[in-house]
């Protein structure tokens, strides 16, 4: 598990905790490492630097841990979103009322969209989800949550239908009392917002809304009357949602309610306003209602996050000056100073507003938690692009929290609105809308953990699907379903809220048996082998086979000159000659791997497709290779024709003359593997027929022939070859994991079931299963009326079932599909399915998702459909940063899909025989290799270390059980392989050492007799 930050702060109380003291801030202090409890305006640059950098692979991905005790887990929803009733009981009209009723008077701006359904526009919130008359029903959906914090507003207009404080609606004060007695009853915590946008219509009309100061002392005296009325239920208050869209949207712009198009100069002052109201109300609360309600009062700023074009000094400063903008112009006067940001009082000159010196003391500190609202409301639709000042916008949440953390003394945050949003058409299953809670979520959790961010509640927006603004009924936010046309507006949970609900409960994402390492060990005769799809065939011999003699020009052109007319004896032959084998089995040799899968070239092997034209020295290379690697002690395993996308290996005349998609590539096929077994059966042990490409780009007739093609090679070799040979054949499947998005759906489990029957089931189950394809995919595309799957007859069929000896496999990702069409762009019209992705997952370089789990549920998905079969996983591996000093990710990779793999053998009960690493290099595989290669030289990266280690303790054996359990077998030296390769030049230097040793033998002699004749 990644290391935490130390925690800096408890979450806070029901109420004010005593000042600490002096002692308490100096351990506090030390916690910190000495980090200053003090912030300066700024120190939110080092946000882009510290997130600048890609974090190690255990990080980066889903991190599995709680949030601490006593987190606030809450829901939202706003008064004019959800409420209806929009005149009943004496309510007054608000600003919306009128903009949604009246477009014509705001120029420009499109009406907002009504109900998918076909309700004539323009969209409005008069009934809306008509929570007014369904208190009940909303608690109801708080309780199935179960949540701790439930976040309202109160609709200024309803309980004061003029705006000014007199006599209040009573009946609307009823409606409010209700609702907080229910909250009390269920045990959930409010937190209530005093105006999320709707300003009522009088106070626009009498005083031009927010653009009059008068207003200030008008909010104040509203307050005062909640506060009054309801804070003795109430401990977390928030003054003003989201006063940067009131201010820029409403009175600048005009896009949102009042609609006044005043330009900037004229939204600079109405925040200016909404600052010195939000001061104002806050110091009411502070003298008059703290002592005795001991609550908490905040306002609600919203923001986006962006990232640098360009990572230097001048992009990182242009963030942070879009951020200072956007939140900074109302966090830095109450967090800091009073004052604006300095890049907006420079920038913005004239336009923007001066406060007083008096004005800065009434602002600065007026908040008792930062209250954070970050979402598509903000990000993506209402940013003005100008406040972005040409650099890129993320919806990344944790960086966010760490820019806060550093820039406004590290304040304890709640975040009071967050999600995201799904198309108005969707209906219960929201998975879009599920995993960007999950990301948001998960990216709090690290903020909290592993950045030390002082976050105390998380607030997911909203609780019911209701009216979304300036979008109308065109999308949905709510985690419950409301048909907006019923009539009794039931509440649905989606999957969001199972999610949620689940979420809550455990407070986190917590450890558990299936998402941590397994210890254990796989079987002793277990296959460990690497795969290289592409070997590079290379027959040129190397020097000591020139049976040409030489003599060497030492005095004029310092070259060996050929000698015309004289020829050394020449020898046979030999595997050792050929020069490219030997790297290619030293890196075998250092890897430690006990298999060797590579695949035969068919169009290098038989030129014209058939054995009229056989190229020998292309065979001679294979036989070699196969022959080495044998005497290596290495099994090779071999396919017959590779993946890739068709008609890729296959010999020009057959390409030509249609490929797979031509039954005459069948009888092809037949020969070719006829000539494979017979010359390299006596090597071969394990081959593969056919690794077809990923069923998504065959045609049914090139699957149907590839299945005969199979099917054919199997059952020559049983046949013919088996008996002498003793190896085995079967044929690889492409089968990476395909998740339902929403697990708690039955749609989306049966769409999953479909494409998995379509991408694994279309070329298994006639082979391991019925010998007929699968009925669903029979039956799907019958029921469409397009393209209908070929017939095999009962003679093909027999054929065909039970053409195996083992199923192999290669696995590589997984996806997650839905019913729901939510983005044309990846849905699939032909099986009706939409393909997503899990934005906390990890991902490679070539954005591939890292899902180790889903290898264990393929593995015992194949288990479930075709029995207890002896397994490979003969393909396995990922794409890394070519110019990365360590293939970090591919360690993590191999280490955890090698670690799902354990667990389907030892808690699913899969047969499993073997695993391969795709890749053995980049020589013939950039980016996926476990060495890499430049220069003609092989270098081992960090993964062959991690890999090799691996492969020694067979698996992950525990610490109480370090001893070897496999019998020690046979090890080649890994330095053997140089005298290995040069046996016939060793024999050669002996005889000549041999002479050299007879010859002062006998000089000895003959000197010694000599001497004893004179």
């Amino acid at each position: 598990m990644p290391a935490r930050a130390p925690p800096r702060h408890p979450l806070p109380p029901l109420s004010l905790p005593p000042s600490p003291p002096p002692l308490l801030l100096l351990l506090l202090l030390l916690t910190l490492g000495g980090r200053p409890l003090r912030a300066e305006p700024g120190d939110g640059v080092q946000t882009w630097a510290r997130f600048a950098h890609p974090p190690a692979p255990e990080a980066a991905g889903l991190l599995h841990d709680t949030f601490p005790d006593g987190f606030h887990w809450a829901v939202g929803s706003a008064a004019y979103q959800t409420e209806g009733a929009w005149r009943q009981h004496g309510k007054g009209a608000s600003v919306w009322d009128t903009f949604t009723h009246h477009p014509a008077a705001s120029p420009d701006v499109p009406p907002a969209a009504g109900p998918p359904s076909g309700s004539a526009p323009p969209a409005t919130g008069d009934v809306a989800s008509d929570g007014y008359h369904n208190v009940y029903r909303d608690t109801e959906g708080l309780r199935e949550l179960g949540v701790t914090h439930y976040r309202f507003s109160i609709s200024w207009a309803r309980v004061l239908p003029n705006g000014r404080a007199g006599a209040p609606n009573r009946e609307g004060l009823r409606y409010y009392r209700r609702l907080l007695e229910r909250l009390r009853e269920l045990g959930v915590r409010p937190v209530v917002t005093l105006n999320h946008w709707d300003l009522p219509q009088r106070l626009q009309d009498a005083y031009g809304g927010w653009a009059n100061r008068a207003l200030a002392d008008l909010f104040r005296d509203y307050a005062e009357l909640c506060f009054r009325h309801f804070g003795g239920q109430v401990k977390h208050w928030i003054t003003i949602d989201n006063p940067y869209v009131v201010a820029w949207h409403g009175y600048a712009t005009g896009r949102l309610a009042p609609g006044v198009r005043g330009g900037p100069r004229l939204g600079y002052l109405a925040a200016h306003n909404l600052l010195l109201a939000h001061a104002k109300v806050w110091h009411l609360y502070n003298t008059s209602f703290r002592p005795t309600q001991r609550g908490w009062v905040s306002i609600a700023l919203s923001s986006h996050w962006v990232n640098p074009r360009r990572m230097n000094d001048h992009g990182v400063r242009e963030c942070q000056k879009s951020l200072d903008f956007v939140l900074g112009w109302f966090a830095k006067p109450i967090f800091i100073d009073g004052d604006y940001p300095e890049s907006m009082k420079n920038n913005l000159s004239s336009l923007l507003p001066d406060f007083t010196e008096s004005e800065k003391r009434l602002i600065k500190g007026t908040a008792d938690f930062f209250a954070l609202s970050f979402g598509p409301t903000l990000s993506f639709q209402l940013l003005d692009p100008r406040m972005k000042f040409q650099q890129l916008e993320s919806p990344s949440l944790r960086p966010l929290l760490s820019w806060v953390d550093l820039e406004y003394n590290h304040p304890p945050i709640f975040i009071v609105e967050n999600g995201w949003f799904v198309s108005g058409t969707t209906k219960r299953d929201d998975a879009k809308y599920m995993y960007y809670l999950k990301k948001f979520v998960m990216e709090t959790l690290k903020a909290i953990r592993l950045d030390g961010v002082h976050v105390i509640g998380y607030t997911a927006w909203s609780l019911m699907d209701g009216f979304e603004w300036h979008r109308g009924y065109s999308i949905r936010r709510g985690l419950f379903y409301v048909d907006f046309l019923s009539p009794d507006k039931k509440l649905l949970p989606k999957s969001s809220a199972l999610f949620y609900q689940k979420l809550i409960e455990r407070n986190g994402f917590p450890p558990s048996p299936e998402n941590q390492p397994l210890e254990g060990t796989f079987p002793c005769d277990f296959a460990w082998g690497t795969v290289d799809n592409n070997i590079q065939v290379d027959a040129t011999p190397s020097q000591f086979t020139d049976p040409n003699v030489y003599l060497w020009d030492v005095h004029g052109s310092k070259r060996l000159i050929r000698v015309d007319g004289l020829v050394a004896e020449t020898r046979e032959a030999s595997c050792a000659d050929l020069a490219a084998l030997r790297p290619q089995t030293a890196l075998l040799r250092d890897l430690r791997v006990s298999h060797f899968h590579f695949a035969l070239d068919w169009a290098l092997l038989l030129p014209l497709g058939n054995q009229s034209l056989v190229n020998r020295t292309v065979l001679r290379f294979y036989r070699c290779l196969a022959s080495e690697l044998v005497r290596a002690n290495v099994t090779p395993v071999v396919a017959l024709w590779p993946p890739g996308p068709a008609p890729r290996g296959l010999p020009r005349a057959l390409a030509r003359q249609g490929a797979w998609e031509n039954p005459r590539t069948v009888l092809a096929f037949a020969e070719y593997a006829r000539l494979c077994f017979q010359e390299l059966g006596h090597l071969v042990k394990l081959w593969i027929t056919l690794s077809p490409p990923a069923t998504r780009s065959l045609t049914l007739g090139a699957g149907h022939n590839l299945l005969r093609a199979h099917a054919r090679a199997w059952r020559l070799y049983d046949r013919e070859f088996r008996r002498a040979q003793g190896g085995q054949v079967s044929i690889a499947l492409q089968a990476d994991w395909v998740e339902p998005a929403c697990p708690s759906s039955p749609r989306d489990r049966e769409v999953a079931e479909r494409v998995l029957e379509f991408d694994v089931g279309w070329l298994a189950e006639p082979i391991f299963g019925s010998g007929d394809y699968p009925r669903a995919m029979r039956d799907w595309l019958g029921q469409r009326g397009g393209s209908l799957l070929p017939y095999f007859t009962e003679e093909e069929k027999q054929l065909i079932q039970g053409a195996f000896d083992f199923l192999a496999v290669s696995h590589y990702t997984t996806t997650l599909v839905d019913w729901e069409k939510e983005d044309p762009a990846k849905y699939n019209e032909y099986l009706q399915v939409q393909e997503m992705t899990d934005t906390t997952w990890l991902y490679s370089p070539g954005h591939v998702a890292v899902v180790p789990w889903g290898l264990r549920r393929v593995l015992s998905w194949l288990k479930f459909k075709y029995g207890d079969l002896p397994m490979y996983v003969l393909s396995n591996g990922i794409d890394d940063d070519l110019l990365a000093a360590q293939d970090k990710l591919r360690v993590y990779y191999i280490q955890s899909y090698v670690n799902e793999a354990l667990k389907a053998y030892l808690l699913d009960g899969v047969n499993l025989r073997g695993y391969f690493v795709y890749s053995l290099s980049d020589r013939t595989a950039p980016k996926f290799g476990l060495y890499r290669y430049a220069a003609n030289q092989f270098e081992p990266k960090t993964s062959v270390k991690h890999y090799r280690e691996i492969i020694d303790n067979n698996g992950f054996p525990g610490a109480g059980n370090l001893e070897r359990i496999c019998p020690e077998e046979f090890i080649t030296c890994t330095k053997c392989s140089f005298f290995d390769n040069r046996k016939n030049l060793l024999v050669f230097i002996a005889f000549l050492l041999f002479a050299f040793i007879i010859s002062l033998s006998l000089i000895f002699y003959y000197s010694k007799k000599g001497r004893s004749y004179k």
